[in-house]
């Protein structure tokens, strides 16, 4: 009972942190992406609002293997999901401009949801598979031409216990169709931070992304994709590993 009073403080900070920064920083975005999606402060009025919730969790963030990013390329972004701190973690930490895919019930948020549509953000509805791709293939069309990146959560949902888990067809099928390399990312640290499916933040976490060499996709056929996601799996499960 102790340790969770004690998640209190923080909690509130990261809370009032996340409205004032997305309130900010969400009409910022609103009003320049309207104007141009591709103007180049909306990247760093993204930088900005996932540090802040980061120094609000009272998180450090250490980047390992940023020189593998080619900026002048366009990627689909896959990484391990154990926290709400994984996208914060991300958009710091990669040296890309990133788009991702966001549930539509964000979307009913006022700013929030205008921001992520003027800068690109896809929205996503589970409630039916087939229909939920399609909306998300078209939506991504346009962020990829822009030449941004996509960052997807391969295994479908934030890992309870913080293990890795299979990681689903999706994203690699999305990115050779569209021509793109996967680049696999670690995140660790962030399960501690924040734990999935709990409202309390515990913070002070010494957060670590670490960038995998990029996968080309192109030319491959199906079999060739079920060894690609198998091998993106792996060098993420190996990076874990070391912690």
């Amino acid at each position: 009972m102790f340790s969770y009073v004690r998640t209190i403080p923080r909690t509130l900070v990261v809370a009032l942190t996340a409205v004032y920064t997305t309130l900010l920083a969400g009409l910022a975005a609103w009003f320049l992406g309207a104007r141009n999606p591709k103007d180049p402060r909306i990247e760093k009025l993204i930088q900005w609002w996932a540090r802040r919730w980061l120094k609000a969790a009272r998180c450090t963030l250490e980047v390992v293997g940023a020189e593998k990013v080619d900026g002048s390329r366009s990627y689909v972004v896959v990484a391990n999901h154990v926290s709400n701190l994984d996208v914060m973690a991300c958009f710091a930490a990669v040296p890309l401009p990133i788009r991702y895919l966001a549930k539509k019930e964000l979307f009913s948020i006022p700013v929030l949801a205008q921001a992520m549509r003027a800068v690109g953000i896809v929205e996503v509805d589970r409630s039916g598979r087939a229909a939920a791709i399609a909306s998300v293939n078209r939506q991504s069309k346009p962020v990829i031409e822009r030449g941004h990146s996509l960052i997807i959560y391969p295994e479908g949902t934030r890992s309870y216990h913080g293990d890795l888990q299979p990681f689903k067809k999706g994203a690699f099928a999305m990115a050779a169709a569209a021509g793109m390399p996967i680049l696999p990312v670690a995140i660790h640290g962030t399960w501690d931070a924040w734990k999935p499916h709990s409202p309390w933040v515990q913070g002070n976490s010494h957060i670590t992304v670490i960038i995998e060499d990029p996968l080309e996709t192109a030319g491959l056929d199906q079999k060739a994709l079920d060894a690609l996601r198998l091998r993106a799996h792996d060098l993420i499960a190996t990076a874990l590993s070391g912690f």
